[in-house]
């Protein structure tokens, strides 16, 4: 803020509150507070005694705001009840949020309940509230700013420092020497098309997540301005009566061009990772951080797992004396467990498209994962070099059983199925090297 518009930013806190309310009457715009106050100061809220209440100067303030403007939420979960308390008591005042009140979170990540209930009662007292789903806050603020007509050119410099330009660098030539090994595989075969769906009422990502959950992972599903799936159809009318059309959709544009859609990125890997597990002892899970393929400890064929068994020990268990974090949605302490587990991701380089193999290792439940770092840090502490390339060859047995390098092997998410239907995938053995370049 300050760069940019050549102005200082003052922080209202916890200290000098009084004078809060009177600024946000007076417009002295730009006006930053910060509720839980400021390290720079003694008087700072960041224990859970600390948080139950707010600041009652601050308070007004921000009350005194959602009766004048439109409020926009970024970078908040909504776990703090006296926070969501403070915004649920402007509902009552005579003026709420008059220009509306819009929630962004990330893509695909979970919404709390208490901010769904929020919304809820925002519109029941007649706001325009809704939860906006955004790629990062600097995505969502260059959005803003693209749609702003007139810009001032010396600010429109300042925020453009960087611009887009056409290069053409030439790949080096082979060298001669050792060949460093690397951890993707070819994708030679790629699905094209998958469903497009319509419906009576829009469908918000949680709808989408809880159609994936009931149907055991038998529906794949991305959203954009369209909502997108891959399984079967019958699946997809009998979980929603207000479906209006089911219609295949050519894709593979957006998969080209996977930097500028992003939706595309994680539906793919999704689908990989639902193709990679079938009939083999693994789980997989997707979450905002990527896909994951998970040793099955309770499959009662063990023996694919072998040769992970023999690179690393054991391949699942339980932590010691860890034990998951309680709190408002988890009141009940629950042991920390673990398994090996490998990351899956698509990347386009240089035209062609590869399988990224990330050796990891998973934690139930996933919110423990903090608690587990010295676990993790122990366990994965010679994972370098010979013995990563020792799990690499593990996973890739794994997933292929005894293979020639130079095989491909099509794998499809589902038995059957039309092609909008079961996402198929052919994937070369062979991991992908470099040499250093001749001297």
């Amino acid at each position: 803020m300050a760069e940019v518009s050549g102005r200082s930013l003052s922080a209202y806190h916890l200290e000098g509150a009084a004078s809060a309310n009177s600024a946000v009457s007076n417009e002295e715009f730009p006006f930053y507070c910060k509720l839980h106050g400021d390290f720079r100061y003694d008087s700072i809220k960041n224990l859970r005694s600390d948080l139950a209440a707010q600041n009652k100067d601050l308070s007004k303030a921000l009350v005194n705001a959602a009766n004048r403007f439109g409020f926009i939420v970024a970078g908040y979960s909504g776990r703090d009840e006296s926070v969501m308390n403070l915004l649920r008591s402007a509902l009552s005042t005579p003026n709420p949020f008059p220009h509306g009140l819009f929630w962004t979170g990330m893509k695909k990540a979970p919404v709390l309940p208490a901010v769904e209930l929020l919304l809820e009662d925002a519109r029941a007292a007649g706001v325009n509230a809704s939860f906006v789903e955004v790629e990062t806050f600097d995505a969502l603020m260059l959005r803003f700013w693209r749609n702003i007509d007139g810009k001032e050119l010396a600010i429109d410099a300042k925020v453009q420092k960087i611009s887009r330009a056409s290069v053409s660098i030439p790949m080096p030539g082979p060298g001669k020497g050792q060949i460093v090994r690397m951890n993707a595989l070819p994708i030679m075969g790629m699905p094209g098309e998958c469903q497009a769906l319509t419906f009576k009422s829009p469908k918000e990502w949680s709808d989408l997540r809880t159609a994936a959950s009931v149907n055991d992972g038998r529906l794949i599903f991305t959203k954009s301005d369209t909502v997108m799936c891959w399984g079967e159809e019958a699946l997809v009318r009998g979980h929603f009566p207000d479906i209006v059309s089911v219609s295949p959709q050519d894709i593979s544009a957006k998969i080209a061009d996977t930097d500028n859609h992003l939706y595309i990125k994680q539906f793919l890997e999704e689908a990989m990772s639902h193709a990679l597990v079938r009939d083999r002892p693994l789980l997989t899970r997707t979450t905002k951080a990527g896909s994951y393929l998970i040793a099955d400890s309770h499959s009662s064929d063990q023996s694919a797992l072998e040769p992970l068994q023999k690179a690393v020990g054991k391949t699942s268990g339980r932590m010691a004396g860890i034990f998951a974090p309680v709190d408002i949605e988890h009141p009940h302490a629950e042991q920390v467990s673990w398994a090996e587990a490998l990351r899956v991701s698509f990347q386009i380089v240089d035209g062609r498209n590869w399988l990224l193999l990330d050796p990891d290792i998973w934690v139930w439940p996933p919110r423990a994962r903090p608690e587990a770092g010295t676990f993790l840090d122990k366990r994965r502490g010679d994972r370098y070099n010979n013995v990563y390339n020792d799990i690499l060859d593990a996973w890739l047995s794994v997933l292929f059983g005894k293979h020639d390098r130079k095989t491909a092997f099509k794998i499809s998410a589902y038995e059957g199925g039309t092609s909008v239907e079961t996402p198929s995938f052919t994937i070369g053995a062979r991991t992908a090297f470099t040499r250093r370049l001749a001297s």
